[in-house]
């Protein structure tokens, strides 16, 4: 399971909104294994008073926050932030660094989906990859 958080002035949330969203799900699906069909992003638009962030980034910058099961491997975290990296650049011209990426692990226990703990589901991926 992946919840995603996706931060950015609102301008850039309806220009790319679509390219942003397409670029991840791929990153997830590839890196992680994940199934196509589990889609599941929050598009939170933010104001340019609200959304403080430093000089050598644009207006084009973007927060990812990933929400997910505990249990992969390091080396598929590292691949997943940068095919999202590789992804966004290519799908809409956002540079890498305008990108800040981060994972939040959680034991499966610490999850209630469709009325249960997520540990009691039986899933139809891997979370140890």
């Amino acid at each position: 399971m992946s919840q995603i958080k996706i931060y950015a002035l609102a301008d850039t949330i309806d220009k790319y909104r679509s390219q942003l969203s397409k670029a991840i799900h791929e990153a997830l699906v590839e890196a992680l294994q994940y199934p196509v069909e589990k889609c599941f992003q929050r598009f939170i638009k933010m104001q340019k008073e609200d959304f403080i962030y430093p000089s050598d980034r644009s207006d084009l910058y973007v927060i990812i926050e990933i929400s997910m099961f505990s249990g992969r491997s390091v080396e598929s975290k590292k691949q997943l932030i940068n095919k999202i990296f590789k992804n966004i650049e290519s799908e809409s011209g956002i540079s890498p660094q305008d990108i800040e990426i981060t994972i939040f692990e959680t034991p499966q226990e610490n999850w209630g989906i469709r009325g249960k703990t997520a540990d009691e589901l039986k899933l139809n991926y891997q979370v140890n990859v």
